[in-house]
């Protein structure tokens, strides 16, 4: 708050006290923040967000490596911020290769080594999948790309400051990570790039007074960044109490849910994921519908970044999950401020929304009377 009323200095100002305050305040946070990656305070470039960290990291890297090669390695359920970012790539005239993932939303490490080739730049894989909670195989894939001598960049926006996250052990070049999602302040963000071993460089989006090593120009949000710095102190001071909490409700929330209803499916790999994430699908349900019978509890049928298009998800679409049974499925989102009581109350609200919805559905009846729903053949009037 000081940072907002009292303290307005400019960061890189240096030649006068307001500025000295300003600077001493960034400094703090980023050695804070670097610490959750194990990383050093100058490894970290401020940005708004893990969006344009993504579009530094992926464009950067395109642009300041393109005499070793013109290829990128991601995974077709990454979040809009790769995907669209590769499409851009792509129309620039970089090749770009998507890897498959299996039944249970995770990577074969094994197929990004087949994937890498003498034209490959860049490997990127998120860390935790936003939709549907799934923690990637970073290490196995880090050890391939370091000895195949190619970059290898995360989107850890989903894992930050909530799983261990160490730069070096996972062979980490760049990671994108937000605020907002630790708890801290909107519109603020950064991406770790490493300054050693291999020392890299990303050329920037933004020219302009050549802040943040000249990968990022612009006058810094110190109140944000100062901000940003201390949720990612609680986070990694509460993160081991705080995920076995997130565990335990979780884990009720999932045996409520699934020992409540028949025909619903958990989406992803049952333990390697984050405790804050449980994705279900409720077949015969329409997930929008689900929705508005769940109206007074905070619920997304995808990503927040996407959830305005009808589309079915992408993620579940890469798990091999058909389109009704994607247009069925709710994500439940458990964080720092959720009870148990708030369980116990979504829980006998979800089971008793998804009978009533059932219901009112002939396809349900349908099925239930031993009808092969895929094999009928449906007429207009």
């Amino acid at each position: 708050m000081p940072y907002f009323s009292e303290k307005f200095g400019n960061a890189a100002s240096r030649n006068h006290s307001y500025g000295w305050d300003a600077d001493n305040a960034v400094k703090k946070a980023r050695k804070t923040i670097a610490s959750a990656i194990g990383g050093t305070a100058r490894e970290i470039v401020f940005t708004s967000g893990a969006t344009e960290a993504n579009n530094i990291a992926l464009k950067g890297i395109a642009e300041m490596y393109a005499s070793r090669g013109n290829h990128i390695i991601t995974v077709k359920t990454e979040h809009p911020a790769i995907l669209d970012t590769t499409a851009r790539l792509e129309r620039d005239g970089i090749k770009v290769t998507y890897l498959s993932v299996g039944q249970d939303g995770l990577v074969d490490p094994d197929e990004v080594a087949k994937a890498i080739t003498d034209k490959t730049i860049m490997v990127s894989i998120m860390m935790v999948n936003n939709e549907i909670g799934v923690i990637q195989p970073l290490e196995e894939i880090g050890k391939i790309t370091r000895e195949r001598g190619v970059l290898f960049h995360s989107d850890a926006t989903q894992g930050f400051g909530k799983v261990a996250i160490d730069a070096d052990r996972m062979n980490l070049d760049l990671i994108s990570f937000s605020g907002h999602k630790i708890y801290g302040p909107k519109g603020v963000g950064g991406l770790y790039v490493r300054r050693k071993n291999p020392r890299v460089r990303c050329a920037p989006l933004i020219d302009g007074g050549g802040h943040e090593r000249g990968m990022r120009s612009g006058t810094l949000n110190v109140p944000a960044i100062v901000g940003f710095g201390r949720a990612i102190e609680i986070a990694l001071d509460e993160m081991e109490s705080e995920n076995a909490r997130l565990t335990v409700l979780h884990n009720k929330l999932k045996n409520v849910i699934m020992g409540g209803i028949e025909e619903i499916y958990l989406n992803g790999h049952a333990e390697r994921r984050i405790p804050g994430n449980l994705n279900i699908s409720f077949a015969y349900v329409e997930g929008e519908s689900l929705l508005m019978e769940l109206s007074d509890i905070a619920l997304s049928s995808g990503s927040a970044c996407t959830s305005s298009t009808l589309d079915a998800s992408h993620v579940l679409a890469g798990l091999g999950v058909d389109d009704e049974l994607a247009h069925s499925s709710i994500r439940f989102g458990l964080g720092r401020f959720t009870t148990e009581e708030e369980i116990d109350f979504v829980g006998a609200k979800v089971i008793t929304s998804v009978a009533r919805l059932r219901e009112l559905s002939p396809l349900y009846e349908m099925a239930k009377e031993g009808i092969d729903l895929k094999s009928v053949s449906w007429t207009e009037h």
